[in-house]
């Protein structure tokens, strides 16, 4: 079996701690693993399988010593290093959305596209966390039954922000509790006990980038016949987002057959058991891998609608596990 060099670049962020992470466990065979930072955070050590390994600049003689590299440093950093990385011989899989939406560079969820991995150019891009969860769940629907139309509303975690906004949310949190006024930096308005309908910026169409994202990529990786209509909603929970998601299919859908599908689906796990108030949660998926289905129902407003309820750890399948995992598909694969 042959060994490979992996680099993590971005290696202390917290996409990149759990990258970290989840690569020492992966199948992949890591002969030597590097880590990359900016130049300001050169020399500080990243912890890897037990050992304190320090961070380089990447360079393009750094990147050419690695096979392939997992990156999540931002779409700028992005602009410039994806293409450097891949000109000194490096595979790319980059977390920002820097290449989404490139025709030239395959967008890919490994339970739902694999196959498009297989004409990359040196980068391959991890779609948004909010589009990841949504196509684990609607790619066996969608080729049992022919999805036509999505409207989704999603419920997500303050971490999609950033360390900054978790802190926000517990600042203000304490506060309001102790009586004090909240203060707003990191979001428009108050996050503690509220919900906002406001995810990145506004469009002239009147739908945030965050919507659009889930419109365009999920176009991309499952098929441009897709019609998707999205809300965004930031809510006050640290970590997982959610999402209610309603399918209008070409097929009448039953609905203990979806269930069974679903839960014979890659990556996917089924809790829908409301006797006993089983349905997936925010804090129950909190460092799992799997993407969690629940609330399974017809909707009798629309001929073959379809509800679900949809739950998955976004700093894990929204970001870190989905990027490793499809590093791990491009090994399988022999792409490496």
């Amino acid at each position: 079996m042959s060994e490979y060099t992996v680099g993590v670049i971005g290696a202390l962020g917290a996409v990149g701690g759990q990258m970290r992470d989840i690569l020492a466990v992966s199948s992949i065979n890591i002969g030597e693993v590097k880590m990359f930072e900016r130049p300001e955070l050169e020399g500080k050590t990243a912890e890897f399988a037990g050992e304190k390994i320090p961070c380089e600049v990447a360079t393009p003689e750094a990147l050419s010593e690695c096979d392939l590299a997992t990156m999540s440093a931002g779409s700028d950093v992005s602009k410039k290093l994806a293409p450097m990385a891949a000109n000194a011989g490096c595979v790319v899989v980059d977390n920002s959305s820097q290449w989404r939406l490139d025709p030239e560079v395959p967008l890919v969820v490994p339970e739902v596209n694999p196959e498009d991995l297989d004409w990359h150019e040196g980068i391959v891009a991890n779609p948004n966390c909010s589009t990841i969860q949504m196509v684990v769940a609607l790619k066996p629907i969608h080729d049992n039954y022919g999805i036509n139309r999505v409207v989704v509303s999603t419920y997500q975690a303050v971490s999609g922000s950033g360390s900054d906004a978790i802190g926000e949310l517990k600042s203000q949190t304490e506060d309001i509790v102790n009586g004090e006024e909240p203060k707003a930096e990191v979001y428009p308005h108050q996050i503690a006990f509220n919900a906002l309908p406001h995810i990145d910026v506004f469009r002239d169409n009147g739908y945030t980038e965050e919507e659009m994202k889930m419109v365009n990529e999920t176009k991309k990786i499952v098929g441009e016949e897709l019609e998707v209509s999205p809300t965004a909603v930031r809510i006050p929970v640290y970590r997982s987002h959610a999402e209610s998601v309603n399918v209008q299919t070409e097929l009448s859908p039953d609905v203990r057959e979806v269930r069974e599908i679903l839960a014979d689906s890659p990556g996917v796990a089924v809790e829908d058991d409301l006797e006993n108030n089983v349905y997936p949660l925010c804090t129950r998926a909190e460092g799992k891998d799997e993407v969690f289905v629940g609330r399974i129902r017809k909707d009798p407003t629309i001929e073959n609608g379809l509800n679900f309820w949809v739950v998955a750890d976004n700093l894990r399948k929204g970001a870190a596990l989905n990027t490793v995992q499809i590093a791990e598909s491009m090994v399988e694969r022999g792409l490496v």
